[in-house]
């Protein structure tokens, strides 16, 4: 299992992954999920995975050299002619669809469902940026400004931050933070989920970046994030008021033992007092 965000802002673009694979008592295997395609002042294009580890490297492999043509007389379209976002999307969606063509029939005579799940995002010379999820068809959604990010893998322990945290306007920097919070949480409640992280923070129109960071456990800011995010949790929850359990009357029917049994056999009589 893994864990991979992908955030759209109107300051730019956040990515971060997991790499662990498989855990258990005696195995845990470490792969990378994120892959960056850039060709600086032209395209910048981040692609995260989730999945099958076999079919998901095969996606990445074949999206190299896939190609879609329009008509038998038309340019072929790739990753790295594509002119907007939404082609190159079409492009990788083309190569999920030939990795199924290829190994969804043995892998299901296996016993192996064909599973995977993509975060693809960036920003090609002349649109805006975009951020996309994938599917195991190979058909795609986009991000809007309602649904900022978009979560493949082990995603529920992350999300709560995300939903009360990001919009449209939030900084890049606290949208790194919150994304890194939120893998921290996964990190905290899924043992297949794992270090080292891989993050990628795009700013808008710059079509490269310099900040694509690998972390490990000995990261200092991780480490103080970690350590400060649960305290600060602690001392929140200890703040707050303990439930008041004598306070109003509750309008909710409290029935007798005997009432309850009668409504059981759906004989209650009509003048039933609640105590």
């Amino acid at each position: 299992m893994t864990y991979c965000v992908g955030i759209k802002l109107k300051a730019g673009l956040v990515f971060l992954s997991d790499s662990r694979t498989n855990a258990g008592l005696d195995q845990i295997s470490t792969f990378r999920k994120m892959i960056v395609y850039e060709k600086p002042g032209d395209r910048f294009m981040v692609l995260l995975s989730a999945g099958n580890l076999s079919i998901s490297q095969s996606v990445r492999e074949i999206l190299q050299v896939e190609q879609l043509k329009e008509t038998p007389e038309s340019e072929p379209i790739t990753i790295w002619n594509a002119q907007s976002m939404f082609d190159a999307a079409r492009v990788l969606g083309s190569a999920v669809r030939h990795v199924h063509e290829r190994d969804a029939a043995s892998l299901k005579a296996s016993g192996v469902e064909f599973n995977v799940s993509l975060i693809f995002g960036g920003q090609i010379k002349g649109e805006g940026m975009r951020l996309f999820q994938v599917y195991s068809a190979g058909n795609f959604i986009e991000a809007t400004s309602e649904t900022p990010y978009f979560q493949v893998g082990e995603s529920k322990y992350g999300k709560p931050v995300l939903d009360r945290v990001l919009t449209p306007q939030t900084p890049l920097n606290e949208a790194a933070k919150c994304a890194l919070v939120s893998m921290d949480s996964t990190l905290k409640s899924n043992l297949s989920v794992g270090l080292p992280l891989d993050m990628v923070v795009y700013q808008a129109d710059q079509l490269q970046s310099d900040q694509v960071l690998c972390i490990d456990d000995s990261n200092a800011y991780f480490k103080m994030l970690r350590n400060s995010w649960g305290q600060k949790l602690r001392q929140v929850f200890d703040e707050l008021e303990d439930p008041m359990w004598h306070g109003e009357a509750t309008d909710v029917p409290i029935l007798t033992p005997e009432a309850q049994s009668r409504a059981l056999k759906k004989i209650a009589t009509p003048d039933e007092k609640l105590i």
